[in-house]
């Protein structure tokens, strides 16, 4: 009769194990301490993990009479050996079922018999954990299949957690384990489909099995973006499905988000690279001018040119400002501690520093006497500028910029309205995201990088305060900020 496994053996083991998970360790040192495990436990000559990748597998650990096959790779298996990957759980077999160079090497080292466990998630196999016998009545008793199938176990856990796994590469199985996937055969028939893949795409498995594929597969190993009907985007990956050789393991995500993202970013880049250069172009030209023309331009020509230029300079370093500003959002936005002061007061200073084409356009309504704010004064000439540029942009020019301010029992506000083309009910929220800037058809019509409003409510939430939109009634808008009374 064969041994016992070693109990008090696999008990104080698989505790070094979980010591080394929590203790934050990952990856290969805590499978090879697996591993060990089972050599002990099991009284097993050696003990060796394969793990299953697009293109086949890989010993990535082994020990005792195994450790030289460590690195070797597994091709995709034929039949019989699919059992390895379709049967039971844990079973008995000999070498034979391998590649026949690898059982002829296992062989050669008095290795002829093996108990195999498969590691799953899913139901899906991402790995087989084997213990070698030169002894075939050793993998047939029932109490080492079941310690075998206990590691495995824990070996999948592992896997489940990412944690430092998989060794070789993200096989296409374990990497996506939360996202959408599919087993389908060579012409697109789905075989499985997981919970993730009803989340990711809103079909149920009943609508899928024995169906075809209700999008493209890329070719093995490559990435292909797919537009579903209802506008989001799939990433999806494909890889052959080891030890079968007509099926395939399609992985795919939502990836509408970063999608929405990378379009923002490129046209952040080519928006504001826009604005940067019309200040540029015209300061340069302005300076051209002044610097061949001199002696033949009039005094009068002269201090036009070079306001020209001020303005012009003034406009390129709000846009830098604003830049530094909000990408970097770990910096400070008007860093000083809040302090009571005249809102009022702030308010009428900010409007006077406006540029002049916003100066013209303001009508202030600002009531005699108000309650002190509670908030950096200093920041206040950033928000009102920010809101009335805003307003300015997106209403005609010779529409006015209204100014008004009062005060409730816990707070102070104002309001900067304007008759332009509104904002949409659903854009009230979106429109104070980092470069967002509407629909693309205002995207072409007004220009601007997007960082205005977003910088406004950063600077007024950091003073407990906060800013808002909505439509104004006859048409426009109103952004209106609240900050603390003081």
């Amino acid at each position: 009769m064969p041994e016992h496994p070693d109990y008090p053996c696999l008990i104080a083991g698989h505790a070094e194990v979980l010591g080394m998970l929590n203790a934050g360790e990952v990856g290969l040192p805590v499978l090879n301490r697996l591993l060990r495990v089972a050599g002990r436990a099991l009284r097993a000559p050696g003990v060796a993990f394969v793990e299953f990748g697009p293109n086949g597998g890989r010993v990535v650990s082994g020990n005792g009479e195994l450790d030289w096959a460590v690195g070797r790779p597994i091709p995709i298996l034929d039949q019989p050996a699919d059992d390895l990957v379709c049967g039971p759980g844990v079973r008995a077999m000999s070498v034979d079922v391998l590649p026949a160079d690898l059982a002829e090497e296992l062989d050669g080292r008095g290795l002829r018999h093996m108990l195999a466990a498969r590691v799953e998630i899913g139901g899906l196999t991402i790995g087989n954990l084997y213990a070698l016998y030169p002894d075939p009545e050793r993998p047939d008793d029932p109490e080492h299949r079941s310690v075998l199938g206990f590691l495995a176990a824990t070996a999948a856990h592992m896997y489940g957690d990412q944690a430092g796994l998989p060794v070789h590469g993200d096989g296409t199985v374990v990497a996506a384990l939360a996202d959408g996937l599919a087993i389908v055969t060579r012409d697109g028939t789905v075989q499985l489909w997981n919970p993730a893949a009803e989340k990711v795409t809103g079909l149920r498995a009943a609508e899928l099995l024995d169906r075809p594929l209700p999008f493209p597969v890329p070719p093995p190993g490559q990435v292909l973006d797919h537009r579903l009907p209802d506008g989001r985007w799939l990433k999806i990956t494909s890889g052959d499905l080891p030890g079968t050789a007509a099926s395939r393991v399609v992985t795919f995500r939502d990836s509408s988000d970063q999608h929405i993202r990378d379009h923002d970013r490129d046209l952040f880049v080519a928006v504001t690279s826009h604005e940067l250069r019309t200040p540029v172009t015209v300061i340069k030209g302005y300076a051209d001018t002044l610097g061949t023309h001199w002696e033949s331009l009039s005094d009068s020509d002269r201090r036009q040119a070079a306001g020209v230029i001020g303005q012009r300079a003034g406009e390129l370093a709000r846009l830098v400002d604003r830049l530094l500003a909000t990408t970097n959002d770990a910096g400070s936005v008007g860093g000083a501690p809040p302090v009571p002061f005249d809102l009022l007061d702030a308010l009428r200073a900010a409007a006077a520093d406006l540029p002049a084409e916003l100066r013209h356009r303001l009508v202030i309504q600002l009531p005699e006497n108000l309650p002190k704010a509670l908030g950096d004064r200093a920041s206040l000439a950033t928000v009102l500028t920010e809101l009335t540029t805003n307003a300015g942009k997106y209403s005609p020019d010779s529409s006015p910029v209204l100014l008004t301010a009062e005060a409730d029992r816990r707070t102070v506000a104002f309001r900067v309205s304007d008759r332009g083309i509104g904002v949409r009910p659903e854009h009230v929220e979106r429109a104070f995201e980092r470069f967002w800037q509407g629909e693309s058809g205002d995207r072409r019509r007004y220009p601007g990088a997007g960082l205005g409003l977003y910088l406004v409510r950063r600077i007024v939430e950091r003073q407990n305060g906060w800013v808002s939109l909505r439509p104004r009634d006859g048409g426009g808008t109103v952004a209106e900020v609240r900050l603390p009374r003081g």
